[in-house]
C-alpha cells in the first residue's frame, strides 16, 4: 500500500534539532510533518527520555513538541528523492511519498569505528550503541565495560552505565592532555557547561581517565572476554564483558548529498538562515558539524522559523547560534585522532564487516570507486555508514558521491 502526504514544512529528524525545529515552525500555523526511523521522538541523545525522563531540558523540549500541532510520522525512513520537493520513504509494509515545500534535515550523526584485531568479537560494540541497547533494556548491572574511544560522548556513557550498575573499570581517550586542555578551558567558561562537566566527574569519581589510550586488540573465542589497551607505551589485558568503543561522531549526510546539498569539509554548508545551497532545504544540527545538544537545538529553532517565513524572529537567534558554535573547532581540535590510530588495523583485519573485506584487499585500489567495484566494500546492509569512515582516517578515501535508495528497500517498493 502507498501513504500519500503533503507538507508546507516538512523535517527529517526527531532529535533536539528537529524537535526544535518543528515546534518553531508549527507556531505559524502551517502544515508540518515530521519523520524519524524510531518509534518515538528525542533521536540518539534523547532516547527514553519520552517515557523515562531524565533531563528537564529533554523533558521540557518533548512536552513543548507534543503539545504542537506537527504530524508525527515514526518507523519511517527516508530511502529516495526522486524529484524535486518528493521524498519516498518506508513505513513497515508500506510505501510512503511525501511531498513538501521546504525540508529541514537534522539528520544527527552516528559513531565512527576504526577497525583493530577482534572488533568483530561479540560485546564489542559502539560506545551509544551499549547506551541505546541498555535504554532498551539490555541488562547490565554488575557487567564490567571498559570505554574507550574518543570525544564527550565516552564520559557521557560512563556515568550512564555506572548509574545502571555496570562497573566501569576505566576510560580510555585516545586524545592527550595537551589536546584536552582547549577543551577543559572552552567548558570551564560556560557555566552550565561547567556545571555539566562538574556533574560527570562526580557520577564517575573513582573511575580512571587515562587521556593518551586507546585499544588495540580484542580476545574472545564466542564473545570478547578482554581487550589490550596501550597508554604511554605500556600495553595491558584488561577483563571485560564489553567493550564501548566509538572514535567521536561522523555526520549523517547521505540524504543532504542525495539532495545535492554543498558539503564541503564533511559537513553541510549553510547560511545565516541555515539554508543550504540547496533554495527552500535548511539544515540544523551535527550535519553542519559536531556541536552538541545546545548548538543542535538554537540550529533547530533558526531552520524552523526560517522554513516557515519567520525570518524576523530567526534573525534574532543568530548571536546565541554564532556564540554557541565557537564549541565545534574545539571539539575538533582536541578530540582529532592521532596518527598512530591508523596502525591498529592489521592487513587480515576486517574493514567492511558487511562484506567482510579486509584491509589488505582495500589497499590495492586507488580509491573508494574501484575498491568498491571489485570488493563490494560498502554495499553491504550499511551502505558503506562503517566502513566509509574508517577508510577515509585509514586510506584517506573520499565518498564521491550517494545513489539511492539510501537504506535498504523491500523490492516491491523499489519497483514502484
Amino acid at each position: 500500500m502507498t501513504t500519500f502526504h503533503r507538507f508546507d514544512v516538512l523535517i527529517i529528524g526527531m532529535g533536539p534539532a528537529g524537535i526544535a525545529a518543528a515546534c518553531t515552525a508549527a507556531e505559524s500555523g502551517r502544515n508540518i510533518g515530521i519523520v524519524d526511523d524510531n518509534p518515538s521522538e528525542g533521536g540518539q541523545i534523547w532516547r527514553g527520555e519520552s517515557s523515562k525522563p531524565t533531563s528537564k531540558q529533554a523533558a521540557n523540549w518533548i512536552a513543548r513538541f507534543r503539545a504542537s500541532r506537527v504530524k508525527t510520522l515514526p518507523e519511517t525512513r527516508i530511502v529516495a528523492a526522486p524529484e524535486p520537493h518528493l521524498l519516498h520513504a518506508e513505513h513497515g509494509d508500506d510505501h510512503v511519498e511525501l511531498q513538501y515545500e521546504k525540508l529541514i534535515l537534522a539528520t544527527g550523526a552516528r559513531e565512527r569505528f576504526l577497525p583493530f584485531p577482534g572488533w568483530t568479537l561479540p560485546n564489542v560494540m559502539g560506545a551509544g550503541g551499549l547506551q541505546a541497547l541498555v535504554k532498551g533494556g539490555l541488562p547490565i548491572e554488575g557487567k564490567r565495560v571498559v570505554i574507550a574511544g574518543s570525544g564527550p560522548l565516552l564520559l557521557a556513557v560512563g556515568a550512564y552505565l555506572r548509574k545502571r550498575g555496570a562497573i566501569v573499570p576505566l576510560i580510555a581517550e585516545q586524545a592527550g592532555w595537551s589536546h584536552l586542555a582547549g577543551f577543559g578551558l572552552a567548558i570551564a567558561s560556560d557555566s552550565s557547561k561547567a556545571l555539566q562537566g562538574i556533574a560527570l566527574k562526580w557520577a564517575l569519581r573513582g573511575v580512571p581517565y587515562m587521556p593518551g589510550c586507546w585499544p588495540v586488540e580484542a580476545f574472545g573465542v564466542d564473545r570478547l572476554t578482554e581487550v589490550v589497551l596501550t597508554n604511554k607505551g605500556r600495553s595491558w589485558r584488561e577483563p571485560c564483558d564489553y567493550l564501548a568503543c566509538g572514535f567521536g561522531l561522523v555526520p549523517n549526510l547521505e540524504l543532504p548529498m542525495l539532495l545535492g546539498c554543498e558539503v564541503p569539509n564533511g559537513v553541510v554548508a549553510v547560511n545565516q538562515s541555515q539554508e543550504t545551497s540547496r533554495a527552500g532545504i535548511y539544515c540544523a544540527g551535527e550535519p553542519n558539524g559536531i556541536g552538541g545538544v545546545d548548538l543542535a537545538l538554537i540550529e533547530g529553532q533558526i531552520a524552523g522559523l526560517a522554513a516557515a517565513d519567520l525570518g524576523s524572529r530567526a534573525k534574532q537567534m543568530f548571536r546565541r547560534r554564532d556564540r554557541a558554535a565557537r564549541l565545534r573547532p574545539v571539539i575538533d581540535r582536541a578530540f582529532a585522532l592521532r596518527d598512530e590510530l591508523r596502525s591498529l588495523c592489521a592487513p587480515d583485519t576486517v574493514v567492511c564487516r558487511c562484506e567482510d573485506v579486509t584491509l589488505e584487499r582495500m589497499k590495492i585500489h586507488s580509491g573508494w570507486r574501484p575498491a568498491k567495484l571489485q570488493t563490494r566494500c560498502g554495499m553491504g546492509p550499511c551502505q558503506g555508514r562503517i566502513c566509509g569512515p574508517a577508510t577515509e582516517f585509514l586510506l584517506g578515501w573520499k565518498q564521491e558521491s550517494v545513489r539511492p535508495p539510501i537504506f535498504p528497500v523491500k523490492l516491491e517498493h523499489l519497483a514502484r
